[in-house]
């Protein structure tokens, strides 16, 4: 009888693959069954292990001795979650904080030392992230002092005020970062004037009151993210690109998207091109009598814009003046954190389960989903500091009008969704010219020749800002690119008024970017505040002369359906 392996004795799984395949009649065993996914590998250099596991053992002898002599050093609690005193008067809750964020930062070193494919390894230190973010002793409340403090002094109030708070997040299904209370969608947000001048199921166009006497004969046309409400661009007047837009003399059109319900899941990608965003380039063209007009896609609304004006191409048609595209992927070689949750598998049990394939039936996926999923990307900001606040003290989260925005999530049409994560973040197909058909047409961005203005935020996680800049190839024409401080929506909205952050341009007319990002940065300079003017004044070489401004919204053919935000924009995903 032949000997078996001794399997006590197995190194990792390739060891243990190796030594079956060699026993008798493991081949023929095999035969006939499904081939099975090549399993990822992953390992540590033997000699990167050795010094973290010293520097491990050096830094918790440490500790232990400190905390004999019940004396932890401050600086070993430099973290926000563990800055009230409480914290660091009480021996025994210095040493769970200390010790804790020892481990966490030694797997979070071991997560980085790991040897594998990118995707593995984003994978790993993802998986580290969302644990050690889970672990930390502040989220729990017989290790949180501070939440300890405020059982007592409440009288108990606020464990009470804690489980209501739970019971009605989990009926919700989301954690609660912002007081809704405090907003209302129309009167003291997303509140500037204007009129729904078109509409069908997918999409209710809007039109703002001109707030100059003279404007630009050319109008501007955004295409916002679909997977969020419109009003972003127009939370309150003193951060609103729209309201910006308006004073500087523009013309400012704007889709407001429909939250999917299961009357349109089966709407495709065609759907948001040709419906979404075409035929509301046709109606502010009607509507202006402007044969071209500017444009700005926002995020995937970007996505969405260059893939309608790519098919406009292919039609012998070139609606657009300019196009401007922030926070936007046109090449999705490098998705950052998001790759961690797009592979074949993924995208197929999407396409099974919401896609339509197999003669299944349409089904949407939900805004809620896309919400949790992008607080998980920043798990300490986004999460836990609200599990601590809301359900272990009690509290209610302040009123904060872009985390109201956040929470106001939408559906999108399943079919859409599958073709836009297989052709895009899986298979990175917009990029090639000729690689997809959209709409009928063979389309070819390379082709798009019209001037455009690139913006990325350089702390982004969604959209990381050499991924924006990646855009820059894949299009023809004069470009100019801005790269600007903070994260994918803080970058993005920030008003001049407010005086705040920096941000980096080459001073120069639109130039042909060079092909290396960090090329351009060495030579980019560095300027203080917003750039929402150094945008302005770009948007306004390429909008037409000044003309009187029109006191009506809409024409003849296209009259005024109701007043600004409509209605689609009401509808929410609860």
């Amino acid at each position: 009888m032949p000997q078996m392996p001794d399997f006590t004795k197995m190194n990792g799984l390739a060891e243990f693959a190796k030594l079956a395949s060699s026993m008798p009649g493991f081949g023929a065993a095999m035969q006939g069954l499904p081939t099975l996914p090549k399993i990822p590998t992953a390992a540590i250099a033997p000699e990167r292990l050795h010094e973290l596991q010293s520097s491990y053992s050096r830094d918790a002898a440490d500790l232990l001795k400190q905390a004999g002599a019940q004396s932890i050093d401050p600086s070993a609690l430099k973290d926000r979650r563990f800055t009230d005193t409480s914290w660091q008067t009480t021996p025994a809750y210095a040493f769970t904080a200390a010790w804790y964020l020892l481990n966490a930062r030694y797997l979070q070193e071991l997560a980085d030392a790991v040897q594998s494919d990118p995707k593995t390894r984003e994978r790993i230190r993802f998986a580290v992230q969302q644990w050690a973010a889970a672990a930390a002793p502040s989220n729990f409340l017989a290790l949180n002092p501070d939440a300890q403090k405020t059982l007592i002094e409440s009288k108990g109030e606020s464990l009470r005020q804690g489980m209501m708070n739970l019971l009605n997040d989990m009926q919700r299904g989301k954690i609660s970062q912002s007081d809704e209370s405090r907003f209302l969608v129309g009167k003291n947000i997303a509140s500037t004037e204007g009129s729904v001048v078109y509409e069908n199921d997918l999409v209710q166009l809007i039109q703002y009151k001109p707030l100059a006497p003279n404007v630009y004969a050319r109008p501007l046309l955004i295409v916002p993210p679909c997977i969020n409400k419109f009003y972003i661009l127009d939370l309150s007047p003193e951060g609103s690109l729209v309201r910006y837009a308006l004073e500087e003399g523009h013309q400012v059109f704007i889709l407001s998207w429909r939250n999917a319900d299961q009357s349109i899941a089966h709407k495709t990608w065609d759907d948001y091109v040709e419906e979404g965003a075409l035929e509301t380039i046709r109606v502010v063209q009607e509507i202006s009598g402007e044969d071209k007009i500017n444009t700005l896609g926002f995020c995937i609304g970007g996505t969405i814009l260059a893939t309608a004006l790519a098919v406009a191409k292919a039609r012998g048609e070139e609606p657009a003046a300019s196009m401007t595209l922030l926070t936007s992927m046109l090449d999705f070689s490098d998705t950052g954190v998001l790759d961690v949750f797009v592979d074949e598998a993924h995208v197929q049990m999407r396409e099974q389960s919401i896609g339509g394939k197999g003669g299944a039936p349409a089904g949407l996926m939900r805004g809620i989903e896309f919400a949790n999923t992008f607080s998980y990307l920043r798990p300490n900001d986004l999460v836990w500091n609200y599990v601590v606040d809301n359900y272990l003290k009690g509290r209610t989260p302040q009123a904060f009008d872009l985390l109201f925005w956040n929470s106001d999530s939408t559906n999108l049409p399943g079919p859409m969704c599958v073709w836009y994560l297989r052709n895009t973040y899986l298979e990175n197909k917009l990029k090639t010219p000729h690689a997809l058909t959209v709409c009928g047409e063979s389309i070819d961005l390379s082709r798009l020749t019209l001037p455009t203005f690139i913006y990325g935020s350089r702390e982004d996680h969604i959209v990381p800002w050499k991924s924006a800049y990646a855009s820059a190839p894949v299009l023809s024409g004069p470009q100019k690119f801005v790269l600007g401080a903070s994260g994918h929506i803080a970058g993005v909205i920030n008003p001049p008024s407010k005086n705040k952050r920096s941000f980096w341009m080459i001073d120069s007319a639109d130039e042909r970017l060079p092909e290396d990002p960090d090329a351009w940065f060495d030579a980019a300079a560095e300027h203080p505040g917003s750039w929402w003017p150094a945008w302005s004044k770009w948007l306004g070489e390429n909008a037409g002369e000044r003309v009187k401004a029109r006191a009506a919204q809409g024409s003849k053919t296209h009259p005024v359906i109701e007043a600004a935000p409509g209605r689609y924009v009401l509808e929410r995903d609860v």
